[in-house]
C-alpha cells in the first residue's frame, strides 16, 4: 500500500469536480489536494522525451504523471516542453523562437547554479543544463542511475561512463545528494574544499557533522587561518555561508488554494463578489486569475492598485495567491473582469 502524501489534479476538464470529490472523500486531514496547471501536458505526452520514458504507457498515462511531477519539482519537468506551449507570458508564439529558447536556457541554467539539483531525481533535460554537462553525460547519469540504483555519494559520478575528472570538477558542486555517505554532498560546498571544512571542525575539536548549520561554533572560526596557496579568503567565506545554511532552498513551500465553494461555473459569478484565486499569467496589460469556473479572469493594470502601476510584476507574480472582486461577467463570450483595488 502507498503512503500518498498529496493529490495533484490537473486544472483541465472536470478539475474542480474532482477536487471536490476528494474532499468528500474524508481522507487524512494531512493529505493536501493541490490543482496543478496542465498547460503542456498534451505536447509532452505525446513528445519523443515522454515516449523514451514510458514506451510501456499511453498518452493519458503520460500526461498525468507529468502533472504529478510538476507538483514535486516544476522546473525539472517543465523544461522537457516547448516554452511556447506552456501557457505563460505574452506574444510567447509571435517572438524569434530560438532567442526565447535561449533566453530560457540562461534562466534555467541560472536556477540550476543558484538552487542546484537532486542528483538522484532529476530528469536528464534537467542535468544537461548542469555545468560540466550536457545532453549525452546527463543521459548517461540517469542511465547509470536507472542500472546501478541511486548514487550514494558525488564521488560515484566517477562511475559513470564518459564522464571524466574535469566534467566532474565542474559540476559536482551543483549536484545534491540527500542522505548520503557524506553530509556535505547535499550542499554547495565543492569536494575540493572537503579537507577545508574538515580541517576546520579539527580546529574546533568536533567533526564535520556539527559544523553544518552550527551558527555558534562556525563564529569561532577563523577565516584567515586557513588561507593557502590554492585556497584564498573568498572561497574560505563562501564555504563558511554554505554550511551556516547548507542546501539553501529560496522556493517556497506548497500550500493549498481552496476556492469559494459556492462558485463553480461562470454562471455563478455576481458583480461585487469578493473570492480567493491564484494568477495563472501575467502580461504586459494585467494579469490572469482562476478563481475555480474554469475561465481566468482579467485583472486589468488599472485595476491592481489604487495608484499608479506601470508594470504589473510590480503587484503579482505567476501563481501568486490574490483576493479580487468581481466587476463585470460577459457569459456569452466567456469573459470577467476583477479588481484588486481595497481587497
Amino acid at each position: 500500500m502507498y503512503k500518498i502524501d498529496a493529490v495533484a489534479i490537473g486544472n483541465g476538464t472536470a478539475g474542480r469536480e474532482t477536487e471536490q470529490l476528494f474532499h468528500r472523500m474524508r481522507l487524512p486531514a494531512s493529505l493536501n489536494v493541490f490543482v496543478v496547471s496542465e498547460n503542456g501536458a498534451s505536447v509532452y505526452s505525446a513528445s519523443p522525451i515522454a515516449r523514451k520514458e514510458f514506451p510501456q504507457y499511453d498518452v493519458t498515462v503520460r500526461g498525468a504523471v507529468s502533472i504529478g511531477r510538476r507538483l514535486q519539482d516544476p522546473l525539472s519537468e517543465l523544461v522537457k516542453i516547448d516554452p511556447k506551449s506552456v501557457g505563460v507570458g505574452q506574444y510567447q508564439h509571435d517572438v524569434d523562437q530560438g532567442l526565447l529558447a535561449s533566453r530560457l536556457d540562461d534562466v534555467v541554467i541560472r536556477c540550476v547554479n543558484q538552487v542546484g539539483v537532486n542528483l538522484n531525481t532529476s530528469s536528464a533535460p534537467l542535468l544537461q543544463y548542469v555545468a560540466g554537462l550536457g545532453p549525452s553525460l546527463a543521459e548517461a547519469i540517469v542511465e547509470y542511475r536507472n542500472k546501478e540504483g541511486a548514487f550514494i555519494s558525488r564521488a560515484d559520478l566517477l562511475n559513470v561512463p564518459r564522464l571524466g575528472r574535469k566534467a566532474f570538477e565542474q559540476c559536482a558542486g551543483f549536484l545534491r545528494i540527500s542522505g548520503g555517505s557524506e553530509p556535505l554532498d547535499n550542499s554547495a560546498v565543492h569536494p575540493e574544499s572537503y579537507n577545508l571544512v574538515e580541517e576546520m571542525a579539527e580546529s574546533l575539536g568536533t567533526v564535520t557533522n556539527n559544523l553544518i548549520g552550527n551558527k555558534e561554533l562556525l563564529k569561532k572560526i577563523d577565516p584567515n587561518r586557513f588561507i593557502k596557496e590554492k585556497i584564498g579568503l573568498p572561497t574560505i567565506n563562501d564555504v563558511l555561508i554554505e554550511l551556516e545554511k547548507p542546501a539553501k532552498d529560496p522556493r517556497k513551500v506548497h500550500s493549498v488554494i481552496e476556492f469559494d465553494k459556492s462558485v463553480r461555473s461562470i454562471s455563478d459569478l455576481k458583480q461585487g463578489m469578493i473570492l480567493p484565486g491564484i494568477v495563472t499569467n501575467v502580461t504586459a496589460f494585467g494579469a490572469f486569475v482562476d478563481v475555480g469556473v474554469k475561465q481566468d479572469g482579467l485583472v486589468h493594470v488599472s485595476e491592481m492598485a489604487d495608484r499608479f502601476v506601470k508594470d504589473p510584476m510590480e503587484i503579482v507574480s505567476l501563481h501568486q495567491k490574490v483576493s479580487v472582486r468581481v466587476l463585470e461577467v460577459d457569459e456569452h463570450r466567456k469573459r470577467i473582469a476583477f479588481s484588486m483595488k481595497g481587497v
